[in-house]
């Protein structure tokens, strides 16, 4: 016997409604949103820009300085530069540069967003109560889903893709601010209003500085979660090692396969390692002042 269901006249159109809807909202307001969104693309066309068109060897230079700077961790260094040695020596370096790109870039829009939107979460319990649902929604529906209602209102490129990147990896940075900000101690805050301090330089010198690592493992996440997006986004139209992965799953080509997944690996591992280098040598400095 089989399930009841309703007749089948109904769910098409009730598919149809839904269908013609976001169809006509897409036609009058996609262009307005694509305006909205065009800093972030000129953003993001003139940084990949600028790393594919630097030398391979300023670039390392300037990388290697940075991560000294940061973290002082010679392994990690030299684990940088043999790995992007290795993705040059491949013939990955510029599609190692545009995921780069928008990787970054998606992951400054999504601590832009995040953070303020965690300290919400934390400061009201109205809207901690409706935005955690939504961020459950995000974490917990196909990925696939998502990117029609993206593509019909973007079409394909950049855009959409940073879009998908973004809301996909956005959730992470979202909750372990929350998390991070409700773990502060009462006590300290009570103690910033009885020496008289405003509300956000509460916010900023006790509980955000005392959040710190709680937020700064949730941005690596989102940073993760970013690097794995990259292939599903490259499906809408975004270059980069994403797309040199899905070209090796439609042409069955294993060695191009490897090659493109081992960069996007070790560009996860450089990026994890960097955050949790810097994290430590920060605490010891903390600790020590």
């Amino acid at each position: 016997m089989s399930f009841p269901s309703l007749d089948r006249e109904y769910i098409t159109s009730f598919k149809k409604f839904i269908d013609n809807t976001f169809r006509e909202f897409a036609s009058n307001w996609g262009e307005w949103f694509t305006e909205l969104l065009s800093p972030i693309l000129w953003l993001l066309i003139h940084f990949e820009k600028l790393l594919i068109a630097t030398p391979w060897y300023i670039f390392l230079s300037l990388l290697s300085l940075l991560l000294w700077k940061a973290t002082q961790n010679w392994k990690l260094i030299l684990g940088f530069l043999i790995s992007f040695i290795l993705i040059g020596l491949v013939g990955m370096w510029d599609d190692t540069m545009r995921t780069l790109a928008i990787v970054v870039v998606s992951t400054i829009v999504c601590i832009v967003i995040g953070i303020p939107t965690g300290i919400l979460m934390a400061k009201n319990n109205l809207a901690h109560r409706i935005i955690l649902p939504i961020l459950d929604f995000m974490q917990t529906i196909p990925s696939f889903v998502y990117l029609i209602p993206i593509v019909m209102l973007f079409g394909l490129g950049k855009i959409p893709g940073l879009i998908a990147i973004s809301v996909f990896a956005i959730p992470p940075v979202i909750r372990f601010t929350n998390i991070g900000l409700r773990e502060v101690d009462i006590k300290l805050t009570e103690t910033g209003k009885a020496l008289g301090l405003k509300p956000l330089h509460i916010l900023r010198f006790i509980e955000l500085s005392l959040a710190r690592n709680v937020i700064l493992g949730g941005i690596n996440q989102t940073v993760m979660m970013a690097l794995s997006m990259v292939v599903i986004a490259s499906m809408i139209g975004v270059r980069g090692l994403g797309a040199q992965v899905m070209n090796a799953i439609g042409n069955g080509y294993l060695g191009l396969g490897v090659i493109s997944g081992l960069s996007i690996v070790a560009l996860a591992i450089i990026i994890d390692r960097a955050i949790q280098s810097y994290n430590k040598r920060y605490d010891k400095w903390r600790d020590h002042k």
